[in-house]
């Protein structure tokens, strides 16, 4: 019974979450529902892992993921924290189907739809709504990537902090402060010093 509520808690809050860009009807949302799967995983499992195959694009629920890119001399650099309500997956080996290039970690017990490429795919052809708000989403997801590299490469260290507190004020909460430090590219010194409360 406790499985069957959550799956329902589930389920009615992607509806809400695709709706706030399109309207389905409920057969329409039944058929979105086909395509997808729903799975937990525990703190610090692998949703991806650089060099395998991406299977599927993945809709958090509730929990927290890093998106993280290893370099050659074995630095890793955090790409995006995925938080409820977020799509997260390495996009471009999804689409082409390639191995990923960035992994996926949970960083706290995390729940989340998980939609294969097939499924993407079929929603695309046979529902148009469906194709609009992937449209959207990934148009927003462009500009929010284009806004982040323009922040790293333009803004000094205390305004790309002041930003990250403006887009995500319950980061700090729930993220370590080296995860932080790695994401705003800074040291781990740097930014316990932006941390600190200013004069009053």
């Amino acid at each position: 019974m406790k499985r069957l509520r959550m799956l329902v808690a589930m389920q009615e809050q992607l509806r809400q979450h695709l709706e706030q860009i399109v309207s389905l009807t409920d057969e329409e949302f039944a058929l979105v529902l086909a395509q997808f799967t729903s799975r937990q995983f525990r703190k610090h499992q692998f949703l991806i892992r650089e060099g395998e195959r991406v299977r599927e694009l993945y809709f958090v629920v509730t929990g927290l993921l890093k998106l993280v890119h290893t370099d050659t001399a074995g630095r890793a650099h955090v790409v995006s924290f995925a938080l409820e309500d977020w799509w997260e997956g390495d996009f471009a080996a999804y689409l082409a189907q390639t191995p990923a290039t960035l992994s996926l970690q949970c960083l706290e017990d995390t729940a989340v739809w998980c939609l294969p490429l097939e499924g993407y795919e079929y929603l695309c052809r046979h529902l148009p709504p469906m194709a609009r708000f992937f449209l959207v989403k990934f148009a927003r997801g462009g500009v929010a990537a284009q806004q982040r590299i323009l922040s790293l490469l333009s803004l000094p260290a205390r305004e790309r902090y002041e930003l990250l507190l403006r887009q995500y004020p319950t980061l700090p909460q729930r993220v370590s402060k080296t995860l932080l430090a790695a994401y705003l590219g800074v040291s781990r010194e740097t930014l316990s010093r932006l941390a600190e409360p200013g004069p009053k």
